[in-house]
């Protein structure tokens, strides 16, 4: 069994032609050839451009700047009221509904919020170490005049805040917002803008962006951008909310570069929490100081809710290369061997007459075989004879050793 396993081990295989004449595998055999031909032609050179070196590795730079007015609880707001942060990032905030607490001191007051509500002290004590309060808890139950019950007293910025009703900034639709992006794809060395170098100062003041008769003019409005999402500026003005404008730059290096722009699409990226009931929309809170002739610090507290822009960059640049090229064109050629294979399975397996095939298709020749049937030459060991015969049914070639095959 040993030695079985060591003559096993030092054979050596060579590939037999058998022609098959039938119309059934023949078919199967050129369909598959036919589609893996077509995905490599279709998919992978035209539509995924295998045949270009590709860079992701984009560079951005975003500056945006909003504009518009608007009336907010009897006051109109400018552009530094209701836009958070001020430096024109590619993530700023355009507040829709402020609420104020104005004149906050340093001190101790009640709490304002009905979950701190207590009869005795113990009831507050039991709310040490909160984080939910607008204050530290002191453990004190604050009432007033002959109230059973009272609220929790706290330390901190008093008075405490409050929710109050108070309707949102719809204006907020006709607000504009520009954006101005700058992008290098480092592996080119190629540099483009958002917009048109051609494009003058009357036309970018004058144009809005549609995704059709505008699509290179970088001003947005704030209700269409909204609308393409889905969404209303109703929908977002009482909680707040965030919007993606994602800027995508595909470019074929290979065509003229002025093909290379920017497309846009939006979408509403916190979607998977519009329906909770907790943490649903986006606020948050700042606060501006100021400080009595005496020099004692007070407070405006700001509670914002707001709608958030995300301006996000992505981009592929691609341009032909010799490498990738090669590459795929291999990978091409040996997958059309796999219409060989799948037949083969066929023939082997399924059809009728498998048996013949096989015994076609495999030939088993020892050392033996062959010496018995070769005459030995001085000058060689293993003489074949000079006689070609060339397989008239498929152009293959075989070499006879003698005028009676193997």
């Amino acid at each position: 069994m040993v030695w079985g396993c060591v003559t096993d081990f030092f054979t050596y295989e060579t590939t037999k032609s058998v022609v098959v004449k039938s119309w059934s595998v023949g078919i199967v055999n050129r369909i598959v050839q036919l589609f893996i031909i077509t995905y490599f032609v279709g998919w992978v050179f035209i539509y995924e451009k295998a045949y270009q070196v590709s860079d992701t590795g984009i560079e951005s730079s975003v500056m945006t700047k909003v504009k518009g007015y608007g009336y907010h609880h009897n006051r109109v707001m400018d552009v530094a009221d209701y836009v958070f942060p001020q430096q024109g990032a590619a993530v700023f905030c355009i507040i829709t509904k402020l609420i104020l607490t104005e004149n906050q001191f340093q001190g101790k007051c009640a709490e304002s919020m009905t979950q701190f509500s207590c009869n005795t002290d113990e009831d507050c004590a039991s709310y040490y170490g909160s984080y939910l309060s607008n204050g530290v808890i002191t453990g004190v139950c604050l009432k007033e005049g002959n109230d059973s019950r009272g609220q929790c007293e706290i330390e901190g910025w008093c008075p405490a805040e409050k929710e109050t009703k108070i309707k949102p900034m719809l204006d907020v639709k006709n607000f504009t917002i520009f954006i101005k992006n700058s992008i290098r794809f480092p592996l080119f060395n190629v540099i483009r803008g958002n917009f048109p170098s051609t494009m003058t100062s009357a036309e970018i003041k004058s144009c809005t962006y549609h995704p059709e008769k505008r699509p290179f003019c970088p001003i947005f409005r704030v209700g269409d951008v909204l609308n393409f999402t889905g969404q209303t500026v109703e929908d977002l003005a009482n909680k707040g909310g965030e919007i993606g404008i994602n800027i995508e730059w595909k470019c074929n290096l290979d065509l003229n570069i002025e093909k290379c722009v920017p497309r846009y699409s939006f979408t509403r990226l916190d979607a998977p929490f519009a329906k909770n009931a907790v943490s649903k929309g986006f606020n948050f809170r700042f606060a501006k100081y100021f400080k009595t002739e005496n020099g004692t610090e007070f407070r405006t507290l700001h509670k914002a809710f707001a709608i958030r822009f995300d301006v996000m960059v992505t981009g592929k640049a691609g341009k032909f290369d010799t490498i990738p090229t090669l590459i795929n064109l291999v990978a091409a050629f040996t997958s059309i061997g796999l219409g060989t294979v799948i037949c083969d399975v066929i023939l082997l397996n399924f059809l009728k007459g498998a048996e013949q095939y096989k015994a076609k298709k495999f030939e088993e020749v020892s050392e033996a075989q062959i010496e018995a049937s070769l005459p030995q030459s001085p000058e060689t060991p293993l003489s074949l004879k000079t006689g070609i015969k060339s397989s008239y049914d498929s152009g293959a070639i075989s070499l006879s050793t003698s005028d009676q095959p193997i």
